[in-house]
């Protein structure tokens, strides 16, 4: 009776202790998992971490973490390891060579419903399987726990561990251990998920900070010192970096060019296009007076270089300083406005012309050509994109070219940075708190 209850209290040791073990086996996983979400940690430690907290805890022999990709169509091995994680069928030519098994495993997509992995994807529910089970190759291992590592109703990929086969199999006990890791695994696979992408916002505001200063720097600091005329212009960017452009151009001592653009879309590709646009402008725009020429010559080593969804409107004019000529080529671009002193009339300056980087140049060269005006003293010119017609308030109705005309009216015997100053005002109490969603850019030149 005694030594029958010295056997029964050793059992229970024995079961306590490897119980505490487990415990602390369990505790240990999700303490180091705590630390590595405070750290920036690369995926693929992650996953080892994962897969080798699963192994010791479940006191495992192999094993693989399959990440779901990007797309959400597939599974892909995230780490696994070289012995006891294949348990689904290989490619005849890989039993020969590990190399090819290991590339092989590494290139593996599964779908849903492909193989044990893809089931546990499909039915998202954990299970705990003999060796001998139909749906593992035979040999592969003596037993196989699998479960799926979902976060917030979210599947972010699948888990498994095995034993070699003639080993022990896992126990029930033990399988309730593993699908806690599995779910602790899925919170760390999150957590480092939103750890990453907010590391990489701050990656790409830090960028974004550097190109809006580059911009910046490309723009125009202040207005040309030209005799008989008063030019003002500004940009207003709704994001940090802005797909309009405005410049002053030195043509010769008699000539100043004046260009506006605006390049289809918003954000880091259109700038870019941008300053590709001002770079190839200045190089050509030195001793021409015509300003078609030059916007043909912009345009023809422009297109090869922009994409077919994207495209340049630009308005170029050339200040004559002698004779109060405005010579203007209208590429595609709004109407600019001429504003009349005499009697305070307004009236859209509307060539034709067509948008560069649409066409290589047999139509552009042919539509897009040279007008010329004359300003007479308080005549103004106004230059502006669409960002200023077509600016919204929290209704979603637009400011419109009626407000336009109004502040231009209004504005215009005052002087070129005062018609400036009007316009940006009205606008911005237009919109109000409501984001600005596309850039504004402004040009006024007044004859004095």
């Amino acid at each position: 009776m005694y030594r029958r209850l010295q056997t029964r209290i050793s059992v229970i040791d024995k079961q306590r202790a490897r119980v505490e073990a487990e415990e602390r086996r369990v505790f240990d996983f999700f303490h180091g998992i705590g630390e590595a979400l405070s750290a920036d940690m690369r995926a693929e430690d992650l996953h080892r971490m994962i897969l080798d907290g699963a192994l010791r805890i479940s006191e495992a022999h192999g094993g693989a973490v399959y990440i779901l990709d990007k797309k959400a169509t597939s599974l892909r091995r995230g780490f696994g390891t070289a012995d006891t994680s294949i348990i689904f069928p290989m490619p005849p030519e890989t039993e020969k060579s590990r190399d090819l098994q290991q590339t092989f495993l590494r290139w593996h997509a599964v779908a849903p419903g492909d193989g044990i992995i893809g089931h546990i994807w499909r039915t998202k529910e954990p299970l705990l399987l003999p060796g001998d089970d139909p749906r593992l190759p035979a040999g592969a291992c003596s037993s196989l726990m699998i479960a799926p590592m979902i976060f917030s109703d979210q599947l972010l990929g699948v888990l498994f561990v095995t034993r070699r086969a003639n080993a022990e199999p896992f126990l029930q006990s033990g399988f309730h251990a593993f699908r806690s890791t599995a779910e602790q695994a899925a919170f760390a696979l999150y957590s480092s998920s939103i750890f990453h992408e907010a590391a990489e916002k701050r990656r790409l505001d830090e960028d974004l900070a550097v190109a809006h200063e580059i911009q910046r720097i490309l723009l125009p600091t202040n207005a040309p010192d030209l005799a008989g005329f008063q030019i003002a212009g500004i940009n207003v960017p709704a994001r940090q970096v802005s797909g309009d452009y405005y410049d002053y151009v030195t043509v010769d001592e008699s000539h100043c060019g004046v260009a506006i653009a605006d390049v289809s879309g918003k954000g880091v590709p259109a700038s870019l296009i941008m300053a590709m646009c001002r770079s190839v402008l200045r190089s050509q725009a030195s001793a021409q007076l015509s300003p078609a020429k030059v916007l043909h010559a912009v345009n023809a080593q422009l297109y090869p270089d922009i994409k077919e969804d994207m495209f340049i409107s630009m308005a170029y004019a050339i200040l004559d300083r002698q004779s109060a000529t405005v010579t203007l080529c209208r590429a595609g671009h709004d109407a600019p406005l001429l504003y009349r002193a005499k009697d305070q009339s307004v009236s859209r300056i509307n060539p034709p012309g067509m948008a560069l980087g649409i066409d290589s140049g047999g139509v552009f060269n042919r539509v897009t050509a040279d007008f010329s005006i004359t300003l007479e003293p308080d005549d103004c010119l106004l230059l502006y994109t669409d960002g200023i017609t077509e600016a919204l308030d929290k209704q979603g109705d637009e400011f419109g070219m009626q407000k336009v005309i109004d502040a231009f009216v209004a504005s215009a015997r005052e002087g070129a940075a005062e018609i400036i100053t009007r316009l940006t005002d009205d606008v911005r109490a237009f919109i109000g708190p409501h984001p600005q969603h596309d850039d504004i850019t402004l040009i006024a030149i007044r004859k004095k």
